[in-house]
């Protein structure tokens, strides 16, 4: 599906781009044809204005009258053809210009052509393109001779049409080999880069099928085990009182994981297409994660977990790549005011502290620990979440942020016996990145984990 989409996207780039090409190379080629037409007209302009100038004109017989075109009788004049025109030597010259001479009467009386043309009398100032045989085109320029009202005679001056058709059509060979050149390189890149422009689809795709698998199969076993107690209880034509409360009880607590797993697929969903915008607002995140870590001291109790939460001083962080040390500033009650959206600075340290909770033993330990930092000289918050749980190998860090990734099938369940969705991780690094800030995991197989996360504080916040 996605190579026939790349080949289209690679065809109708090409398609699109060669007719672009082809329009530019007719209209190139009839802007030089047609400046190369101008020019010889030109040419033979300037020659007519040059012979007009250099004829020779003489009076008729004497009293002799002529009466004009226009009705006015004018003393008689006319051209003196041997004074005005001197050497008429043939030229071996295929690019030479000739003249024809007529008379008033149209009659051939000069020419510097050794065979006369068999072509009649036509006159056109503006030049026109006339075909002596099928070897031979000319472009003429004919002008009528006159002086005042009388007309002298008739001057024709031709030059060879190859003067236009032999550049004309070395552009067109040229033009053509530089098009062909030009949609074979086009090809090769629209194919290029149709490959890039198709990699995010393919890629979102995959991703599309990955999560719609992974949610099917987190929504199928919930669903099925729910539909057999429901099956089974009703099948029952004497129910028992205590059995029917622990069919409900499996019930509820399915229909809770189920409302969990929709709510956070919901979100993920409206965080990833804008349609919720970023309530910001100031609060204290020392605040907030006390109170974070006040609700989870039952779990943790219950789980005989120590939950531990506490302020460091300032330290200067390089948690990017890049990021110098700096020194450290005293520290101020001021300096937790965070800008952002509480209730998601909520959801994601419960998830954080309560993933802790999940995958560490009895008898371990989960510290929550806040401090201000800096970072390239601006002010952060810091957060490190640290546990000493079964921990994380190196190869599973690189996906721990994927939606309903699992370290390993045998890890599918935290150490209380809860299963996870897969979601909490995701749902954290989208919050994180939601306020501008980062979030980075360690860990080490059966030493625990900790992650720290980094957000601006209200500085950087606009």
């Amino acid at each position: 599906m996605f190579q026939a989409t790349r080949r289209r996207l690679a065809l109708w780039y090409t398609a699109v781009t060669a007719v672009l090409l082809l329009l530019f190379a007719s209209g190139f080629y009839l802007y030089v044809r047609t400046t190369l037409v101008e020019r010889v007209d030109d040419t033979l302009n300037h020659v007519v204005e040059i012979v007009q100038r250099s004829l020779v004109i003489e009076a008729g017989e004497p009293g002799g009258r002529v009466l004009t075109a226009v009705g006015v009788i004018e003393p008689s004049v006319h051209v003196n053809v041997e004074a005005s025109f001197r050497d008429n030597a043939p030229t071996g010259e295929d690019d030479h210009i000739d003249l024809e001479w007529f008379g008033p009467t149209g009659d051939l009386l000069w020419t510097t052509l050794s065979e006369p043309l068999n072509i009649p009398l036509h006159v056109n100032p503006a030049g026109e393109t006339v075909r002596v045989s099928n070897e031979q085109v000319l472009r003429q320029v004919t002008e009528r001779v006159q002086q005042n009202h009388q007309v002298l005679g008739y001057l024709r001056v031709s030059h060879p049409w190859f003067e236009v058709t032999k550049p004309s059509r070395r552009l067109i060979l040229d033009l053509a080999l530089g098009t062909s050149l030009m949609v074979g390189t086009v090809a090769g890149i629209g194919w290029l880069l149709s490959g890039i422009a198709i990699a995010p689809v393919r890629d979102s795709y995959q991703q599309l099928k990955q999560f719609t698998a992974d949610a099917s199969h987190e929504l199928r076993n919930p669903i099925a085990v729910i539909q057999t107690n429901v099956q089974v209880a009703l099948a029952d034509p004497e129910p028992d009182v205590a059995t029917q409360q622990s069919q409900l009880q499996v019930i509820e607590r399915l229909t809770r994981r189920l409302g969990r797993l929709v709510d956070d697929l919901l979100f993920l969903t409206r965080q990833e297409s804008g349609l919720v915008p970023l309530r910001r607002e100031s609060f204290d995140l020392d605040l907030l994660l006390a109170e974070v870590t006040e609700e989870q001291q039952v779990i943790a109790q219950e789980q005989e977990i120590k939950l531990d939460y506490g302020i460091l001083a300032p330290v200067a962080v390089a948690l990017s790549k890049g990021a110098g040390a700096e020194e450290a500033e005293p520290l101020d009650q001021d300096k937790f005011t965070l800008a952002g959206d509480p209730d998601q600075i909520t959801r994601l340290f419960t998830n954080l502290i309560g993933n802790a909770l999940q995958y560490t033993p009895k008898a371990g330990r989960v510290e929550v620990t806040l401090q201000p930092a800096r970072q390239q000289g601006q002010p952060w918050l810091q957060v490190v979440v640290k546990d000493t749980g079964i921990g994380i190998t190196a190869e599973a860090l690189a996906h721990v942020f994927d939606r309903f990734y699992r370290v390993d099938p045998a890890r599918s369940r935290s150490m209380n016996g809860a299963a996870g969705s897969g979601l909490g991780l995701a749902i954290a690094k989208v919050i994180v990145d939601n306020h501008r800030g980062q979030i980075r995991l360690d860990s080490q197989p059966g030493q625990g984990t900790t992650v720290t996360v980094l957000l601006p504080r209200l500085t950087l916040i606009g």
